[in-house]
């Protein structure tokens, strides 16, 4: 908790002054991010437009109908944020309301002025440090500016729709929102990162994800056997579970909860996370000489990486025709069909042949999705 006049963090923790949203965001998210900063103007513009419009309409909704929490109201919970903001070194907090509402959900909702929402639901399944974690997700949403650039995209994907009529123009279209869908989940990678950077108890974090998907018994429930079960889901099978994890995770805005819990372990575990907590981090001052092309290259190593070291099936079938060390079409026929084919071959010459098509490769995944924290 934050003492209301000091306004610092109770319990002693790091803080970061002048980090950038850098320090934290998944390179699939920081490289898009990165490149639609520079596109000022149009962000300026949709500020003003939502400020005058939607973001009233959203303070007045919740002013309404939640409560907003304060040194009388929640007060807990408004140290939270308070201390969220003065760890990530956030000048303005966001307000924060209390929903009443039994589904566990939190959200960062406005462009200009953004506001952080969490359910009654959410609220009752957590504890202190748990919530400080979630807490901490919505403030890394804000100052990464995610309803912003969410906002400016779905406008850029609804003028591209109208291009819909043109050959081959919905396909275009299905491309663009599925890229956009495998945005969004990074960014809620990025922002489990800045959870944890503010509340610094990464068995807070995990445990906070665990019950997302597990419910509040936490009696029941074993952080090291959920990361177990999350390698167990990466691996998969044969190559029709990587077809089906993958088809799975493509209409989801959020990881699965098992991907989220073994990635942000993962983060933790790295040198990056280290260096911050070293205080050798990216700061905002060098934000605008950020290169583009250095944080694509950076998302393109990521991705490459991924598959590398992945265990996945599927990603195994992808390093395999990328090395030339397969023939796809044999392979999938005979993982699908479940054949085995072993046959002796007497023909003009000695033909003992013997092929065994049924490959499967251990596979890794990670990812937590639906009504956790937007």
């Amino acid at each position: 908790m934050t003492d209301p006049i000091a306004k610092t963090p109770s319990r002693r923790r790091q803080r970061f002054p002048e980090i950038s949203t850098r320090a934290w965001e998944h390179p699939a998210d920081r490289s898009a991010l990165v490149a639609l900063r520079k596109l000022t103007g149009f962000d300026d513009v949709l500020k003003k437009l939502a400020g005058l419009v939607s973001e009233r309409s959203i303070r007045l909704m919740f002013l309404a109908t939640a409560v907003k929490t304060s040194e009388r109201q929640f007060p807990e919970l408004y140290s939270m944020v308070r201390d969220a903001a003065y760890v990530l070194d956030l000048d303005k907090v966001p307000d924060l309301y209390v929903s009443q509402d039994p589904t566990v959900n939190a959200f960062c909702i406005g462009i200009d002025t953004p506001v952080i929402v969490v359910t009654s639901g959410l609220v009752e399944l957590l504890d202190e440090e748990e919530l400080r974690s979630v807490i901490g997700h919505e403030v890394g949403h804000a100052m990464s500016g995610h309803a912003v650039y969410r906002t400016m995209l779905m406008i850029l994907t609804n003028i591209a729709a109208r291009i819909a009529w043109v050959p081959l123009g919905s396909l275009a279209i299905m491309a663009i929102v599925t890229a956009l869908k495998e945005w969004f989940r990074k960014a809620e990678l990025s922002s489990d990162r800045a959870g944890l950077l503010a509340g610094q108890d990464l068995q807070a974090s995990m445990r906070a994800l665990m019950k997302l998907a597990g419910g509040h018994n936490l009696a029941e429930m074993n952080v090291d056997a959920f990361l177990e079960q999350a390698e167990e889901y990466e691996k998969a099978g044969d190559l029709r579970d990587g077809v089906l994890k993958l088809l799975q995770v493509l209409p989801q805005s959020h990881p699965f909860a098992v991907v989220r819990v073994a990635q942000l372990k993962k983060w933790a575990e790295s040198e990056d996370y280290r260096s911050i907590l070293a205080g050798a981090y990216p700061r905002r001052t060098d934000d605008p000489n950020t290169s583009v092309g250095d944080q694509w290259r950076a998302a393109a190593d990521h991705y490459t990486t991924s598959v590398k070291e992945s265990k996945d099936p599927l990603m195994g079938l992808i390093r395999d025709v990328a090395g030339g060390a397969v023939t796809v079409g044999g392979k999938l026929r005979d993982t699908f069909t479940g054949a085995r084919a072993n046959g002796n071959g007497n023909g003009n010459g000695n033909g003992n042949g013997n092929t065994n098509g049924t490959g499967s490769t251990d596979g890794s995944g990670s990812s937590n999705g639906g009504s956790g924290t937007n």
